[in-house]
């Protein structure tokens, strides 16, 4: 093989290195992203992106026992921007009734955690996030024993 050949071949090598190198460097960065203990591993989504949803509640669980029928009529509304909005609808002798509390949401503690700022100051928490989906969201009270399975409505 002529030199023009060895250094030919010598290239390929360098590029197919660098190739394999970025690929190694891309994984182990996406790999330390996990953030969630439930996941995802990986999210092309921003987590303010996947939080700004309707959310209602499709499991309740409080120390392993299951409790979603104490949380079934709740519906969690949160925006972009912070804002958000608790809704609890309840039905009395016939009629159906909301109640509803306007307020505020923002991570907490390196994005780990979601604090919750109401109207109604009965309403207000810090979870630690478990799982946040673009359509499901897992949240486990901060130094309680109730956590919440949240699917978009």
């Amino acid at each position: 093989m002529n030199a023009n050949g060895n250094e030919q071949k010598g290239k390929l090598k360098s590029k197919i290195a660098m190739f394999f190198s970025v690929i190694a460097i891309t994984l182990i960065a996406f790999t330390s992203c996990e953030t969630y203990t439930e996941g995802p591993l990986v999210s092309l989504v921003s987590k303010t992106d996947r939080v700004a949803n309707n959310w209602k509640v499709a499991q309740a669980l409080d120390n392993g026992t299951d409790v979603t029928a104490n949380y079934n009529q709740y519906e969690l509304n949160l925006s972009k921007d912070g804002s958000a909005e608790l809704t609890a609808k309840y039905t009395f002798l016939g009629a159906n009734f909301d109640y509803v509390t306007s307020g505020t949401w923002a991570f907490v503690s390196d994005s780990e955690k979601i604090s919750f700022n109401y109207e109604n100051n009965n309403a207000d928490g810090v979870y630690q996030i478990l799982k946040l989906k673009t359509d499901e969201m897992w949240l486990k009270e901060d130094g309680g024993t109730l956590e919440l399975h949240y699917v978009t409505q």
